[in-house]
């Protein structure tokens, strides 16, 4: 009505040998650091593009090598080169804090019909993550 001592060794050994596979992976979280600052900038961008529509006005959105900054023009409507509203409060504490952030431009904005002022799309890319690229006609991030 128990285990016998083979069993019990047999059981052991499997822990041991899955924990020698998973061990390695865990001191290591720069990979969920990445994606987490990915998915954190993704609904940044996502945001601002809906504030921009929601509230037509124009949404200003400025890249560092930390992570991003959101302000809204104080107008309304606005379309204009500045934004001067001060930052949009996000719904959420979302983290925008994060490292090796670079993108083909250091500011751009988002229109009150949704699309942004730049002639191309807007790469952006985070290092041990994928990219980041925002449609300069229609505005959408993926």
């Amino acid at each position: 009505m128990g285990f016998t001592l083979v069993e019990l060794v047999m059981i052991l050994i499997i822990i041991a040998v899955l924990a020698s596979m998973v061990m390695p992976r865990y001191p290591d979280q720069t990979t969920f650091n990445a994606r987490g600052f990915y998915d954190a900038m993704l609904s940044l961008l996502h945001y601002a593009q809906k504030a921009a529509i929601a509230q037509h006005r124009t949404v200003c959105v400025s890249l560092s090598s930390t992570g991003a900054s959101i302000t809204i023009a104080s107008a309304f409507p606005f379309i204009g080169t500045t934004c001067d509203g001060g930052n949009l409060v996000l719904p959420v504490s979302v983290p925008k804090a994060g490292s090796g952030l670079s993108a083909n431009t250091t500011s751009f904005q988002f229109l009150p019909s949704g699309s942004t002022n730049q002639s191309a799309n807007i790469a952006i890319t985070i290092t041990g993550s994928n990219g980041i690229t925002v449609d300069a006609v229609t505005g959408y991030a993926y």
